[in-house]
């Protein structure tokens, strides 16, 4: 199985309804940090690059990429094959987000973890936690 339903806390924290907030549950699962604490950061985040006061509709890349950095989190190129895309299960053991088109979806051991299944999509590149 590639994939295992994980709204990251969103509910458990109160927040109803469908939301745009993959970078909220991604980092919420993959960090195993509080949902609503995160969805804060990265809304303020969001506000102090003049964008949008909320996380409820996305998150550029950017932005992400920089609250990540504070948490000792880096970016790194998808693993690549011969005649085939890369996948969440591609990704390296552990926990780490990857980037896939217009979204954000935490995988653990190669297992999506999110509130649909992404699993078969192509993976741009992925943040895991800086190795000491």
């Amino acid at each position: 199985m590639n994939y295992k339903h994980n709204d990251g806390g969103r509910e458990a924290a109160g927040y109803k309804g469908v939301a745009g907030d993959c970078g909220a549950r991604a980092m919420a699962i993959a960090l195993q940090l509080d949902y609503k604490a995160v969805y804060k950061e990265l809304s303020k985040a969001n506000a102090d690059n003049g964008r949008s006061r909320s996380a409820r509709n996305g998150i550029m890349k950017d932005t992400y990429t920089e609250v990540l950095k504070r948490h000792g989190w880096i970016w790194m190129k998808a693993p690549t094959f011969e005649g085939r895309k890369a996948r969440c299960s591609d990704m390296p053991k552990g926990r780490v987000i990857v980037k896939q088109a217009r979204h954000f979806v935490a995988v653990i051991d190669g297992v999506a973890h999110d509130n649909w299944d992404s699993s078969a999509r192509m993976a741009y590149g992925y943040w895991a936690k800086k190795q000491k």
